[in-house]
């Protein structure tokens, strides 16, 4: 067992919801292969963590529910779902109203009503940490970053919209986050390159990136 400041290591979201349990009091970090494992997480760590607020860093809201979807994507309904706007089977104890969006662009109109219906907060890439942390409060927060939210040609992700997040944005905005708030960290939809040498100049930009939240030792594992 690892002790607070940590992370427990997991990729999918069966294994971290059923194992939550086991991780009470430890940082879970969670490499998911798309945002719909979120359907499953957020579910979980809100009922595990009292007053659990979300940043939700992705080009898209992914608050599709069923009947507002073009296209059917799980992933674009992760987070309406993790808030109880459908059924999953998962569970939905998110409150949308501790809920931030960071740097979404993407939005069908359908989906934009939703959001304002359930009073998420929403912010553009440029906005301050400060600005977006006052509207989360002071509770625990569990961080979701999808790839996408970056600006196209700095993280390979499958579904980049222009006008995102730079590297040294997002390092910065990760850094001003209190550590002690951090409960919980998921990120998801990372496109693997062709070529080793791009995978690689790839990794070691995430690795820059979401350094601020990880403890050294993480950092030196070969």
């Amino acid at each position: 067992m690892m002790p607070r400041g940590d992370m427990r290591f997991s990729c999918g979201s069966g294994e971290l919801g059923a194992g939550f349990a086991s991780v009470a009091g430890q940082r879970p970090l969670v490499v998911a292969n798309t945002c719909s494992d979120s359907v499953a997480t957020l579910p979980a760590a809100a009922r595990m963590i009292d007053g659990l607020r979300v940043l939700w860093v992705d080009a898209h809201g992914d608050f599709n529910t069923p009947e507002t979807t073009g296209t059917g994507y799980l992933g674009g309904m992760a987070l309406a779902g993790a808030c109880g706007l459908r059924r999953t089977g998962h569970g939905g104890e998110v409150s949308p109203a501790r809920v931030a969006l960071l740097a979404a662009r993407d939005i069908d109109p359908p989906e934009e009503a939703l959001l304002a219906q359930a009073g998420v907060h929403r912010f553009v890439a440029g906005a301050e940490p400060e600005t977006v942390l006052a509207a989360l409060g002071e509770g625990p927060i569990w961080l979701h970053v999808d790839w996408d939210a970056m600006e196209p040609g700095t993280v390979p992700a499958a579904y980049s919209v222009p006008g995102g997040l730079t590297p040294g944005r997002l390092r910065a905005f990760l850094a001003a986050i209190p550590p002690q708030q951090i409960a919980g960290v998921e990120l998801a939809e990372f496109e693997m390159p062709g070529t080793a040498q791009a995978a690689q100049g790839a990794i070691a930009t995430i690795l820059d990136i979401v350094g601020p939240l990880l403890p050294p030792r993480a950092m030196s594992r070969g």
